[in-house]
């Protein structure tokens, strides 16, 4: 993080007005300004508190943002947001990423979302394929805590509530039948742990590990301005921020892009609103705060400690902290002063703690207070450094690394401030099993205004290292230790991108899934095997294919020879099943073998602008799906991508001619050369060339073309108009959805060419779908559609628009809302099937 001092009061209103860009509606910029004195004020506003707040949610970007902006930013509150999955299984706007590595993602963006709003963050989810997963949407409570294991996710939250100790805990949604099953589920078990995470009997082993049980002092649930115990002023102004709480919350959403999160708000009043659930302090109708009767301040505490055996010694420093978090707040914003007073507090802290170790007071009293005085001396340790304008850095020469490679990592220490820094120690963390040597000193007397100190470390990464997990701590991280006005601080630093161990040689297949015609066994699968070289240089590999027994693989096996690090070549195989293949699901596999290295993995690179780069690392494997499949010969299909859905690669791969259009294509292009165009998921609302081409895509059908058009929200542009008949989307989006991939489907036009046209379609079909049947249904369409199915959720009206099909014309116009773009990747026979036979229409 750059730091830097901005020496006179001035600066301070422009840094507001440079935040206050953020309203505008080009390029938003940083609302919490990534410098100077905002951040020094961002930093020190927590010492002036002792309370604590915790925000439960399901997925990335369910924290009520607005609201921990004004407890974090705001008032300084020890914030933490405990979200309990990855968003596996939510939809992307800015890439075809699905699945983990979406999960991977969505982490990220959460992560520089929680920067922004300077909170603690953490999961219940802790590794790629948790039981903790986003399955999709549910609608029930109970099948959310059935998939995840509701004792595995309730155990980690009474966890993360006992170790976090929040004295407020708001979950982010209400237990109703209108909302998400994964966002009621959070509320059920957070309402539970209200009281368990104070009942020692409640998951009694983490109490051996020296965990301790932790009575929250108030719950509240979101609330409606007619009826609520606390309203939040989000609106509020801050002139330092240069923003209001609701602006820096949407800031933080903004992060969020993979969901199409942010929004602009104008200033203004508004508020948010809480209503108190169960709370052990004294409550009233209406509150000022959500701390209404908790400790709040040093001297809060102090009064309760007071009147306690040994607790006068204890309330004294106390009261000593509240002055010094005083007087630190009085010295902002000059930087030399504010470091001072802060090393005058973290001496005050330490001796704080050393006296509550020694004291007689009871044994949770203790606990609690050592707790809140460690929350201290972490936030301390970060205002100095802001305070003294210290730049910490940990800089590896690569982030990419293979099991055995030594490196270089260098650890710095600048220091931007006007006053020197003493007994500078600089110290890498590595892994349990690594080996990290400075190759020069660590320690320095001094550090002056302007100067750099730094030590390089050879770095070893042992043999046996395990492959990088995108959701476990940093590998590499630097401690740099100081002392200043008779203190010592420390700053933490992590790398700017994530530090990889990756395979010795990664490897992609291309295709990664397909279909085997059972109706055709003899046909080849050609394979590319494409191989990326992450050894430190030269290096050698052969390349192998593991098929199913009785399968043929041709070449048994091929050499690579590698030049230098990041290069990358393939290779092709030709494979071929054995000839009595039967219908079921099969694996192959990749091989690389080289420098008595064996690699079986592929490493996705993951890398957008706004969370850096990461990797997915994931067996190299393609997955096979054999049933048959009749597919007309010489199928021209143009496809309009909205970027959220490949269904065009696996039609190209079934034999299907497919072309990509593009815009100019769709204003001015030929489309009668198609016999089907396909419009992907939410097209109309990402190609803006479609609405104003919409006529032409109408008069396409009207002449013989054959148009599908997959689901749509009516945020995309959607108008009931834009189909031949008018197609009007369900709302609340939340209740015209099917989410039981099992549920029963009727067809209601059995004789229609969709079930039997080149394919005959069966029950059969309808099985081994996954996450979801449909998304966002028809509530209203026109008689001149064909209702093709019934289907719905268990003890819920049944659905029949879902799958519509009409005659327009010459041509014939489908709408469909089943989850096509889930299931052809997932290679779902049925689905794969039907799919062909409805771009197959007039073959």
């Amino acid at each position: 993080m750059r730091k830097g001092k901005l020496a006179k009061l001035y600066t301070l209103t422009t840094a507001a007005a440079l935040v206050g860009s953020l309203v505008l509606p080009l390029a938003p910029q940083t609302a919490h300004a990534d410098r100077g004195i905002v951040d020094l004020w961002k930093a020190i506003k927590p010492l002036t508190t002792i309370a604590s707040a915790m925000n439960t949610g399901a997925h990335p970007d369910d924290e009520h943002s607005a609201t921990l902006a004004y407890l974090s930013l705001g008032k300084g509150v020890d914030t933490s947001s405990i979200i309990a999955n990855r968003g596996e299984g939510g939809q992307n706007e800015i890439g075809s990423e699905l699945g983990n590595a979406l999960g991977i993602i969505r982490t990220r963006e959460l992560q520089e979302a929680s920067k922004i709003t300077n909170i603690h963050l953490e999961n219940l989810s802790e590794k790629i394929n948790d039981p903790i997963f986003d399955f999709g949407f549910s609608k029930s409570p109970d099948e959310t805590l059935e998939k995840w294991g509701e004792d595995v996710a309730y155990e980690r939250l009474i966890r993360k509530i006992r170790t976090l100790r929040p004295d407020v805990v708001i979950p982010a949604f209400l237990n109703e039948p209108s909302t998400h099953g994964h966002h009621r589920a959070i509320n059920v078990i957070t309402v539970r742990a209200y009281k368990d995470a104070a009942d020692p009997t409640v998951f009694p082993e983490q109490l051996k590990e020296g965990i301790t049980p932790w009575q929250v002092k108030k719950l509240y649930l979101p609330a409606k301005e007619n009826d609520y115990t606390v309203s939040v002023p989000v609106g509020s102004y801050d002139e330092i921020y240069g923003a209001s709480y609701v602006q820096l919350g949407e800031e933080s959403r903004f992060m969020h892009k993979s969901q199409g999160m942010g929004r602009h708000y104008d200033e203004g009043p508004s508020y948010s609103y809480y209503k108190l659930d169960q709370s052990v302090a004294s409550g009233k109708s209406k509150e000022t705060d959500f701390f209404d009767g908790i400790a709040y301040t040093f001297t809060d505490l102090a009064k309760e400690v007071a009147g306690q055996s040994g607790g006068g010694k204890i309330a004294g420093d106390l009261q000593k902290l509240q002055k010094d978090a005083d007087e630190v707040i009085a010295a902002y914003p000059h930087f030399g002063n504010v470091a001072k007073e802060v090393h005058d507090m973290i001496a005050d802290v330490r001796r704080a703690t050393a006296d509550v170790q020694a004291s007689k007071l009871s044994a949770d009293t203790k606990t609690d207070l050592l707790h809140r005085l460690d929350v201290k001396a972490a936030q301390l340790n970060k205002a100095s450094a802001e305070a003294l304008s210290l730049v910490t850095k940990v800089k590896p020469e690569t982030g990419e690394l293979v099991a055995g490679q030594t490196t270089k990592v260098t650890v710095t220490a600048y220091n931007g401030g006007q006053v020197k820094l003493g007994n500078v120690n600089l110290k890498l963390n590595v892994p349990k099993g690594w080996k990290a040597t400075p190759e020069g000193t660590t320690s320095f007397n001094q550090l002056g205004y302007n100067q750099t100190v730094k030590t390089t470390y050879s770095v070893t990464v042992p043999a046996d290292a395990a492959l990088f997990q995108p959701y476990a701590a940093p590998a590499l991280t630097a401690d740099v230790s100081y002392s200043f006005s008779g203190s010592t601080a420390s700053s933490h630093a992590v790398p700017t991108d994530a530090v990889a161990v990756l395979p010795a040689f990664a490897m992609t297949l291309s295709p990664n899934a397909t279909v085997l015609n059972t109706l055709k066994p003899e046909d080849p699968i050609p394979v590319k095997v494409t191989v990326k070289n992450y050894n430190p240089g030269a290096a050698q590999a052969n390349i192998a294919l593991e098929v199913p027994k009785g399968w043929t693989v041709e070449p048994k096996a091929a050499p690579l020879d590698f030049a230098a690090k990041g290069e990358t070549k393939s290779v092709a195989f030709t494979v071929k099943a054995a000839s009595s293949v039967k219908p079921d699901s099969y694996k192959v596999t990749a091989v690389a073998t080289g420098g008595g290295k064996e690699s079986r993995d592929g490493a996705q690179v993951i890398r957008y602008a706004h969370i850096g780069t990461t990797y997915f690392v994931q067996p190299a494997e393609l997955s096979i799906q054999a049933f048959d499949l009749k597919v007309p010969e010489g199928l021209k299909v143009g496809y309009v991508s909205s970027g959220f859905d490949n269904i065009d690669q696996y039609l190209q791969q079934l034999g299907v001619q497919v072309t990509n259009l593009t815009a100019k294509e769709i204003e001015s292009g030929d489309l009668s050369q198609y016999d089907t165009i396909v419009l992907g998921i939410r097209a109309y609302g990402f190609r803006p060339e479609l609405i104003p081409s919409n006529a032409r895509l109408m008069k396409y059908v009207e002449n013989g073309g054959n148009l599908v058009v997959q689901y749509h929200k009516p945020e995309d542009k959607w108008k009931p108009e834009l189909a031949p008949y008018p197609i009007k989307i369900g709302e609340p989006l939340i209740q015209w959805r099917v989410t039981d991939e099992n549920s029963k489907v009727t067809m209601l036009a059995p004789d229609h060419p969709i079930f039997n046209t080149p394919n005959k379609i069966t029950e059969q079909d309808w099985n081994n779908w996954i996450q979801d049947r449909s998304a966002y249904n028809p509530a209203q369409w026109g008689d001149e559609y064909t209702e093709l199915i019934s289907n719905g959720d268990a003890g819920e009206k049944e659905f029949t628009g879902t799958f519509l099909s009409a005659k327009y014309g010459k041509g014939t116009y489908t709408y469909s809302s089943l989850v096509w773009y889930r299931e052809i990747p997932a290679l779902v026979p049925g689905a794969i099937r039907m799919f062909v036979n409805m771009v197959s229409l007039h073959q």
